[in-house]
């Protein structure tokens, strides 16, 4: 296998090549000071409600956030009505307001829904890439196209089978819904980014001896981070903000719902409550932003080697 150890490190970390190629002239375009100062604009413009929101969940007073804007109280002589009132009372409180059990059931519900169609999608995707069979093109033709399907045409045939089978008011159903529903795209992304691996360390591979098995997991698998990390930060994303799956097969029951659908209810009819969801808010994006901040690397990495092929 050193043929081929040596072909992976030269294409998982091996150096870029000097001088042009469409993969230099994207990274000088994008690392230039005219772009970083653009995104820096954006983020700061994009951030600015976000920013909002954060100051607004801290001011303990609800009339003074119905009485005057945020940005009033970033005035020093109103930091004495900041307080963690409305943290505790999302927290720890009762009712609506309790948000600490539904975002356990957020995490049980998405991490399942991401790891299930990552491994289902290599599977299909190597077989795609690597594995010659009739009628492949045809079949892969048609996981592009459900992609376009929308999810809710699906949802009453599902809901039906799963009743059949006695799989519903479960995180089964949850489970497998999130990973039918994302298991086109992953098969799909994941194969553009598999076929882009050199034929020539598959062969290599095979020379040396290596099946399928040895191949997937010693040669294709190490090399295929940076995509994998890119579609489970999507589907991560994707599963903890979602309300409509939830509600459709898991009902809005206290041992299934996600925070999202707590944080619908906390708002209430009448928007009783709507001075909480700010704290609500924050405390539901812990999760995603520590996902996207420790894959961020893996991310861009990924969405590069996607854009830049060749």
């Amino acid at each position: 296998m050193n043929s081929v150890a040596v072909a992976t490190r030269n294409r998982a970390g091996g150096q870029p090549k000097p001088g042009g190629g469409r993969a230099a002239r994207a990274k000088r375009a994008l690392t230039s000071s005219s772009a970083s100062a653009i995104a820096i604009a954006i983020g700061l413009l994009w951030s600015v409600p976000t920013f909002g929101l954060l100051v607004t969940s801290f001011r303990g007073s609800v009339k003074d956030i119905r009485r005057t804007g945020w940005w009033e109280a970033l005035n020093p002589s109103n930091w004495g009505g900041f307080s963690l009132d409305h943290y505790k009372t999302v927290l720890s409180g009762s009712g609506t307001a309790n948000l600490a059990d539904y975002f356990i059931n957020s995490i049980v519900m998405t991490l399942p829904a991401v790891v299930i169609p990552i491994f289902l999608a290599l599977l299909a995707a190597y077989a795609f890439a690597w594995i010659p069979f009739r009628g492949s093109n045809i079949l892969f033709v048609g996981i592009f196209a459900l992609q376009v399907v929308p999810i809710q045409v699906a949802m009453v045939p599902l809901l039906t089978q799963y009743v059949n089978l006695g799989l519903n008011a479960s995180f089964w159903v949850l489970w497998l819904s999130h990973a039918m529903f994302g298991l086109p795209l992953a098969i799909f992304l994941l194969h553009n980014f598999m076929k882009d691996i050199p034929r020539s360390l598959v062969e290599a591979a095979r020379v040396d001896g290596a099946g399928h098995v040895t191949i997937f997991f010693r040669v294709i698998l190490p090399l295929m981070v940076p995509a994998i990390a890119s579609f489970a930060i999507f589907q991560f994303l994707w599963v903890w903000n979602d309300l409509l799956v939830a509600l459709a097969f898991g009902g809005n029951t206290p041992d299934l719902a996600p925070i999202t659908a707590r944080l619908s209810d906390m708002a209430g009819s009448l928007g009783a409550k709507w001075h909480l969801l700010s704290a609500g808010a924050f405390v539901s994006m812990i999760v995603p932003v520590a996902v996207f901040l420790s894959l961020q690397r893996y991310f861009v990495r990924g969405l590069l080697a996607g854009s830049v092929k060749g």
